[in-house]
């Protein structure tokens, strides 16, 4: 999973790479939801496990009274039947998830896929920090949870920092080896519309329902056939 020499910045091990609880301090409230999450999980068996900043967090309920549970109706009707973790945190950029991963009490669970989404709040970082925050998490992932299959989605188009995204997908799309980790490219199912990108609210940031239900259910396929195979053997 090593990018191009000529990708990697020159310098030290970039930030995006380096495990920060900043997020942690800054929205505790939002981190605490998910903590709660993970403790109702305790002694249950999780299957999946969602990976990933508000976006991921937003899908199956309301983190804080100000933020709308849009994806909910989506989440139920595709993964209620399930045992399903969603370990997403808003405001959460890679070096932050890397943090959690390590400090959440997330070690016993054995899920089978898990869904990585991340990246989109490391707007003011470059492409290629980016990915590189990026392949940190997935080889995190893998070493929390030993033979797990990962769908790698897609950095989705936002009015922040498009091209970038669009630059930084480039970049992450060879880490897929279809053995171990399977890239789903939900952003190219989002397309322009006006001036936003099919699936986006009014901030052209965070999902509608609509943009949950195109998630759900074009991943669907490979989640099911990801969760019918034997574990992968990690390298």
């Amino acid at each position: 999973m090593a990018l191009p020499a000529s990708s990697a910045p020159a310098a030290t091990a970039a930030a995006t790479t380096i495990p920060s609880d900043s997020n942690y301090k800054a929205h505790y409230a939002w981190n605490k939801t998910t903590e709660d999450a993970v403790a109702r999980m305790k002694g249950q068996p999780v299957d999946i496990i969602f990976i990933g900043d508000s976006i991921t967090q937003n899908f199956p309920a309301r983190p804080t009274p100000t933020w709308a549970s849009v994806g909910k109706a989506v989440w139920d009707k595709y993964y209620g039947g399930r045992q399903v973790l969603n370990f997403g945190v808003g405001a959460d950029t890679t070096q932050n998830v890397l943090w959690r991963l390590e400090n959440m009490d997330i070690k016993e669970f054995r899920p089978k896929v898990a869904v990585v989404l991340i990246g989109t709040n490391n707007n003011t970082n470059t492409p290629a920090e980016i990915a590189l925050g990026v392949q940190a998490v997935l080889a995190k992932t893998q070493q929390t949870f030993p033979g797990v299959k990962i769908i790698l989605v897609s950095i989705l188009p936002n009015a922040r920092a498009t091209q970038k995204m669009a630059d930084a997908n480039v970049l992450i799309r060879p880490f897929a080896d279809n053995r171990s980790i399977y890239y789903f490219d939900l952003a190219a199912l989002m397309t322009p519309a006006g001036n936003s990108w099919k699936g986006l609210g009014s901030d052209r940031l965070h999902l509608t329902l609509d943009g949950y239900e195109l998630w759900a259910s074009s991943m669907e396929p490979l989640l099911d056939q990801l969760l019918a195979e034997k574990p992968a053997v990690n390298p």
